[in-house]
Parts: C-alpha cells; structure tokens; sequence
C-alpha cells in the first residue's frame, strides 16, 4: 500500500507542475498536500528527492528555497499514468492551480538573492520573471551583508513598484518636455 501511495504522490507532483508554466517551491507543493490532507510533510519530501532523484523533475535552490520544474522525461511518464489519478484529486489540484495560479506565479516570478563580490562587498541580485522571459533584473552594490539580506527581503513587496517606475521612466517621452520649456 505504501508503494502505491508514493507512487500517487509522485503523479501528482508531476500532474501540478505540468499544468503550470513556471516553477512550484517546495513549500507550495508541500502546502497542497497538507492543506488536503493527502499525506504529511516527510512523505511529500521523500516523494521530491525522488523524483529529482529519478530525473523527471529539476531543483534550483535560490536562497534557501527549493523550485521545482517537470523536465521532459517527466512529462513522458505523466502521459502514461496521468489516468492512474483519481478523478476527485485531479479536481482538487486545477481547482488549486486556479484559484491560486497569480499568487503561486507571483512568489516563484520574483527572485532576490544576494553573494559576496571580490572586492569584498555584496552583490544583491533581484529578478523579476515571467514565465521563462526576465522582466526586470538588477544588481546592487551594498557594503554589508544585513544590507544585502534587506535588500532581498524587501525586493517581493517592492518590486512591482520598481518595475513601474522604471517603466515609467524610461518610457516618458523627453521631446515634449523639451518643447514646453
């Protein structure tokens, strides 16, 4: 029984993170299992080890936090199991994948992460994706190491507005400020 309960679990990560078109943290995936109640947190965490393990879902860890994404091996054996999910839980995940699909985009779309330079400074490095395109990406200077963690722990609330004043900025058109002075 436990075999088909992991196996279960497995399809259903790579059933979640084949109907969206960006990465899923390990807490949001984790998240959808315990807020079902399908299994607990070590299960869900044996179940990704294993799936990295296997090849059918990558890992980037960016500041402690882990992304997972389908690869296409992956993709080839959800194609053969995917009606191996029962119609309920199949349900239950597109609903969640609605009704959470621009706060689950929005928290993995914006990246802050900061490293040391050789001239002994910090880098902080703040990005803003959508999907796999960049919209935005800045790297800052800052002399210590409590700067560059504020930095990346304000970047999440900060950077919609950063990115609209950018915009604004460099899209203002400069010849009829000219033409009224």
């Amino acid at each position: 029984m436990a075999m088909e309960s992991s196996t279960l679990y497995k399809l259903i990560v790579l059933y979640m993170l084949n109907k969206v078109n960006f990465p899923l943290t390990n807490s949001q995936i984790t998240g959808f299992f315990l807020d079902k109640e399908y299994t607990n947190y070590f299960n869900v965490q044996q179940v990704l080890s294993e799936l990295v393990e296997a090849e059918l879902v990558s890992c980037e860890i960016v500041r402690n936090a882990s992304y997972y994404q389908i690869t296409s091996e992956g993709r080839d054996t959800l194609g053969f199991f995917v009606n191996k999910i029962p119609g309920p839980i199949i349900d239950d995940m597109d609903l969640f994948l609605i009704n959470n699909k621009y706060e689950l985009r929005n928290e993995v779309g914006t990246i802050s992460d900061y490293y040391r330079s050789t001239n002994q400074d910090y880098i902080v490095h703040c990005q803003v994706k959508e999907g796999k395109s960049t919209l935005i990406e800045l790297n800052l200077s800052v002399p210590t190491k409590e700067e560059a963690a504020l930095m990346c722990n304000n970047w999440k609330e900060a950077s919609q507005e950063i990115y609209a004043n950018v915009m604004r900025q460099l899209m203002q058109d400069n010849k009829s400020e000219e033409t009224d002075s």
